[in-house]
């Protein structure tokens, strides 16, 4: 399946640019920022959302304030790679809150998981009870994030 990307120009790159730091911002300062007026800034911001670039608006939460402060990556190898177990796998995925991020990798394993919980012993609990028992699970190997030093999403 090919991957269809929008023709993007200097003002909607300036649009995404300011909304992924500030995006509670009003249109009219938006269009302030960007150099365009209200209203063409406002037919931009639509297309973006339209077309699929721009995929929602969330609040970022601080995950100390929240008790979520435990970031744990996990490898995880597969005891079979073909498109149902993966599939199987994927879905399983989604259904555990607390795998905040989940890649499949070109590595000696298959996917990669970032986990966050409240502390070790849930995150001990999130891997026994959840992680561990995902369709085709063979292996994990965890590594326990000490600082994090940048976490900026798109």
């Amino acid at each position: 399946m090919q991957t269809v990307h929008p023709k993007l120009d200097r003002f909607d790159h300036a649009i995404l640019d300011v909304l992924t730091t500030e995006g509670r911002i009003s249109v009219t300062e938006l269009a302030a920022r960007i150099g365009l007026s209200k209203t063409p800034t406002q037919a931009r911001l639509r297309r973006l959302e339209a077309d699929g670039v721009i995929t929602g608006y969330r609040a970022m939460l601080d995950p100390i304030r929240i008790g979520r402060d435990h970031v744990a990556f996990v490898e995880v190898k597969l005891t079979d790679t073909r498109e149902a177990a993966l599939a199987a796998f994927n879905a399983g995925v989604r259904r555990v809150p607390e795998i905040e991020q989940c890649h499949m990798v070109a590595a000696s394993f298959d996917y990669l998981l970032k986990v966050r919980t409240a502390d070790m012993a849930a995150y001990r609990r999130v891997l026994a009870e959840d992680i561990s028992t995902l369709p085709h699970v063979a292996q994990t190997s965890t590594f326990v994030a000490m600082q994090a030093v940048k976490e900026d999403g798109l």
